[in-house]
């Protein structure tokens, strides 16, 4: 028996389709068909309900469905565990990232990786938060990177960063060249916001209502390019994380201001699935993450820009 049968199964079992699973295997309909009956005639099981006009499986199938993805992690991160054994970091190493972590913080982090392990090879993905989670879950990914990580029954969270929430405006705008603001000041401004399902959204939210701030909704976005890209035409204020205007600082296109009172961050984590294998690629990969983040913080970066 091959492995390939496992996976076949699996993606019969995922897809609920027989044709689909041929596509996703490059083989006939009919191959899948034989390969599900010889399963069920190794083990002397139903597997698959025949006969209903929808799939499903068997209880036994749903059994057999849990134990082949354990034998398929396992035949998956073989390649770990023997690259581990001889301690070489070399092999490939699967991340998916929020866009705002994609594009702010890891680029420089890849690039010097790259340039001291060339032998990895790193493959990385921008996926939205509930994305990346379901990602690292289902072992398609080695490492996912998200902003205020929450847990999950089977993950692993690790801390590696906190990004000082600040608010945005034109160079225009009345508070534009003024280091600090109290949170009672943006009491009638209009605001730029995150749509209400994100993360920082809430975070923001929350602080307006402990502090009984009414603000003006301009616009609602979900992502941090677009709501960079509102402020600078005037549309109005926003509050994001440090690092994700740094650039637009300096070039003089936003204005950032330290907020008074309330202590406004955002967590960015490392999310790993629990008791999988870790090369020692990945090994590398995390500690140098935090490493990093953890000198920034040391050296003051996170401070006024």
């Amino acid at each position: 028996m091959y492995i390939d049968t496992f996976k076949v199964f699996c993606d019969l079992a995922e897809t609920g389709s027989f044709s689909k699973a041929a596509v996703l295997n490059a083989i006939t309909q009919s191959a899948v068909s034989q390969q599900i009956r010889a399963l069920e005639n190794k083990f002397q099981v139903t597997l698959v309900e025949r006969g209903r006009r929808n799939f499903a499986l068997t209880a036994e199938g749903n059994a057999f469905l849990e134990a082949s993805r354990e034998i398929l992690e396992v035949y998956n991160n073989l390649d770990h565990r023997l690259h581990e054994l001889r301690d070489v970091i070399a092999g490939e190493l699967r991340i998916a990232a929020i866009y705002s972590i994609g594009l702010h913080e890891l680029p420089s982090h890849l690039k010097a990786f790259r340039e001291k392990f060339p032998d990895v090879e790193l493959h990385v993905e921008y996926r939205r938060s509930q994305q990346v989670y379901t990602q690292v879950l289902g072992g398609d990914v080695d490492i996912g990177l998200v902003a205020f990580p929450t847990k999950r029954n089977g993950l692993q969270i690790e801390i590696f960063s906190e990004d000082k929430l600040v608010l945005i405006c034109h160079p225009n705008h009345p508070l534009a060249g003024r280091k600090k603001i109290k949170i009672e000041e943006l009491n009638g401004e209009k605001f730029i916001a995150f749509e209400p399902d994100l993360p920082t959204r809430k975070v923001i939210d929350r602080h307006f209502r402990d502090h009984q701030i009414e603000i003006e909704h301009a616009m609602e976005f979900d992502n941090i390019e677009t709501v960079k890209r509102a402020v600078e035409i005037e549309s109005g204020v926003s509050i994001v994380p440090r690092n994700t205007v740094r650039q637009e600082v300096e070039s003089g296109v936003l204005s950032a201001l330290d907020i008074e009172g309330p202590k406004m961050s955002r967590p960015l984590g490392i999310l790993t699935k629990r008791n999988r294998a870790r090369s020692p690629a990945h090994k590398e990969f995390v500690a140098a993450l935090k490493r990093d983040f953890a000198a920034l913080s040391e050296n003051g970066s996170n401070g006024e820009a």
